[in-house]
Order: structure tokens, then C-alpha cells, then sequence
């Protein structure tokens, strides 16, 4: 799972520079309003929810803000009716990226994604271009300072997870979709705090990217990643942090 474990890291350092810039918030919104529309609004029953719930405390967002992006995932809002639209491309350079789009109006989402493509020389791609690549994980990341490697090893693997990493200070505990649940109450049941948990895209390999190509990349998934309508992001990029704290 080496793809996996290569793009999380990069997401994880994507994060940290986002949080720093502000933008952390708006990223938040989003895995609360997909956590919602995905498991219902009710933190207690959905477990992916309450990370996420947990994870904008931390940051200190406003207790109205998480109220809203709740009732948004499930449709409590403006009476919206919601689409989502899988959307696959590529960046400069050929890496693969698959958008996960959740609209109230496909073709203010399409324009807005077109543009982002078109300012960053990206290129759309058909249906099926790039979804090949990525296959449904469940992915559960824990702060290696939590506990010891043996301790977080030996309480996944007996829940039935498939593989388990260490990189840049993280477990990333990788199962079946279907096991992912088991393996987070497992982890929670143990007392081990989760970073995050979540079922979501795997790349099956990476394609690395260089000079100006990585730093239009990089641009072009944080100019995505910005739009209202956009709730994630998955890319086989591989790219230097160096990149990443130069934007």
C-alpha cells in the first residue's frame, strides 16, 4: 500500500500548512458535512462524524459552524436537493486526480472545477480515466506517541486489519472497507486516540513530480480542495515537502 502511505503523508503536511494559513476551518467543514450526509447527524451512530466533530473542537471552531455543516450533510438546509458526480483528471505532470462532488447545481460545480483545471494546466479527463488507480480503503491514522507499535499492531490486526505502516510519525492502519468500523471501535475500545478514520480512495501506486509540475499540482488540489462543492481530493502525486511549504 505503498501509494496510500505516500499520499497520506503529503495530505498530513498539506494539513499542517493549511492550518497555519487559515484555511484549516474550511477543511473541517467539509469532512463534517460528508461525515453527516454519509452516516446521518447523530455523532453517537456515526462514528466517522464524531472524529470529525472532535477534530474541529481541537481547532477551536465555533460550535455554530459544526451545527451548520451538520445540517447541510443531511439535508436540513434550503431544502437543497444534493448530486454527487465523480469528476477525474490529471495535473501537470500526469498525476491522477479523482474529485468527490457533492452539488445542489452540476453545472455552477463543473464550471468551477474547469476553471481550477484551466488556471493550473490540468487537464479533465473522461469517466474512468483514473478511477482504475484507486480502490476503497479503510484507513485509520493514529499519533505514534499514542502507543507503542506493538500495542497498536496487535489490537488492529486482531480486529481483521490488512496492513499497518510508520511514516513521519504516524501509524496508518489500513483495512477492508467492510472491517473499518470493527477496527476503529478496536482501536477506541483499546483507549488509543485516532487521528482520523475513515473509508476513502487508495492510490495503487504514485507518480512522482518535479520542479514546476509538482508546484502547479500542489496549487491546483489546494485551489480544488478550496471549492465549496468539492468534499475530496484523491491523488497518486508524490511531490517534496519542500513544495508544499513553498506555497
Amino acid at each position: 500500500m505503498s501509494g496510500h502511505s505516500k499520499w497520506s503523508t503529503i495530505r498530513r503536511k498539506k494539513e499542517k500548512v493549511d492550518a497555519a494559513r487559515g484555511r484549516i476551518f474550511t477543511r473541517l467543514i467539509k469532512d463534517i458535512t460528508s461525515a453527516a450526509r454519509q452516516g446521518g447527524g447523530d455523532p453517537d451512530g456515526n462514528p466517522r462524524l464524531r472524529l470529525a466533530i472532535q477534530a474541529a473542537k481541537a481547532a477551536n471552531m465555533p460550535a455554530d459552524n459544526v451545527e451548520r455543516a451538520i445540517k447541510k450533510g443531511i439535508g436540513e438546509l434550503d431544502g437543497q436537493t444534493i448530486e454527487e458526480i465523480i469528476y477525474e483528471g490529471y495535473t501537470p505532470g500526469g498525476a491522477a486526480l479523482l474529485l468527490e462532488v457533492a452539488t445542489d447545481n452540476r453545472n455552477r460545480s463543473a464550471a468551477e472545477i474547469r476553471h481550477a483545471f484551466s488556471k493550473h494546466n490540468g487537464s479533465l479527463g473522461s469517466t474512468g480515466c483514473v478511477a482504475w488507480m484507486f480502490e476503497k480503503r479503510g484507513v485509520i491514522m493514529i499519533d505514534s506517541s499514542a502507543a507503542s507499535e506493538e500495542q497498536v499492531m496487535e489490537v488492529v490486526l486482531d480486529a481483521g486489519a490488512e496492513d499497518m505502516t510508520v511514516e513521519e510519525g504516524v501509524f496508518q492502519v489500513v483495512t477492508t472497507p467492510e472491517a473499518c468500523e470493527d477496527v476503529r471501535a478496536a482501536v477506541e475500545a483499546a483507549g488509543i486516540p485516532m487521528i482520523s478514520a475513515e473509508v476513502t480512495r487508495v492510490p495503487s501506486t504514485t507518480k512522482r513530480l518535479e520542479g514546476n509540475d509538482a508546484l502547479q499540482a500542489v496549487r491546483l488540489i489546494n485551489l480544488l480542495e478550496e471549492l465549496d462543492d468539492v468534499e475530496h481530493v484523491h491523488s497518486n502525486a508524490d511531490v517534496d515537502e519542500s513544495v508544499i511549504e513553498e506555497m
